[in-house]
């Protein structure tokens, strides 16, 4: 039983960091720097602000390191439920991770068009703040690919708390919700050009959000309540 806590409670300080860095890097640095529809201002943004965008570019990195140990942690705390479907939880979200750090390139590359560098000198300003723009676009469509996995892990990983017999079902089945919130935006992305203007994004992800932080929650600050699930061998 002590063993099973401290399982818990390790796997709730790496969510947290998961949480934390995702935050920080996929939303707050964002929303300071970059202005979407006006490359002259995001290229002033991020000139202005090269630490913020620097450590947003790690807080990245630490963020898929962070990802790639959670589901490991995860998979020593719920295995006993169900191999099987623990592997499968394990393999879909480390999938994201060569991914999401392939991804980071197109930041990196931002890095080098704001260097300043004598090759630089023989492009126009606006030729430069219309590339920085399109790595950063680029570097979005890859987030929007990597949700799919985002989204895939969550329905075993839902699954497995549903059943884990010490964790609340509840959190389970929002957890579940939230691998469909990632696909239906994913989808929504794809197929409807102006989908993100909607506004509906954000609605629709709060199940994944909220299961997301609730566990992470749940499991750094109660651990696990007492163990009445039966495991199975498969």
């Amino acid at each position: 039983m002590k063993s099973t806590v401290k399982m818990a409670r390790i796997a709730g300080i790496i969510y947290l960091g998961v949480v934390l860095t995702g935050i920080f890097s996929l939303m707050y640095v964002p929303s300071k720097l970059i202005v979407w529809n006006n490359a002259g201002t995001t290229f002033n943004n991020i000139i202005s602000n090269q630490l913020l965008f620097r450590v947003g570019i790690l807080g990245g990195i630490f963020c898929s390191l962070f990802f790639l140990v959670l589901p490991i942690c995860l998979y020593k705390l719920l295995s006993p439920i169900n191999k099987t479907t623990a592997s499968i939880m394990v393999l879909l979200a480390v999938v994201s991770v060569p991914i999401a750090l392939s991804n980071t390139q197109n930041k990196i590359d931002v890095l080098s068009l704001i260097s300043g560098d004598i090759y630089l000198k023989s492009m126009s300003r606006e030729n430069i703040e219309t590339l920085l723009l399109f790595h950063l676009t680029k570097y979005n469509n890859g987030i929007q690919l990597v949700q799919i996995f985002w989204g895939l892990w969550l329905l075993p990983f839902g699954w497995l708390v549903y059943h884990s017999g010490f964790l609340p079902k509840i959190l389970g089945i929002v957890l579940m919700i939230g691998c469909f919130s990632y696909l239906t935006n994913f989808i929504g992305e794809t197929i409807f050009p102006a989908y993100s203007s909607l506004g509906i994004a954000s609605i629709i992800q709060l199940p994944a959000s909220i299961g997301e932080i609730g566990i992470c929650l749940w499991l750094l600050i109660m651990g696990t309540n007492k163990i009445t699930f039966k495991p199975n061998k498969n």
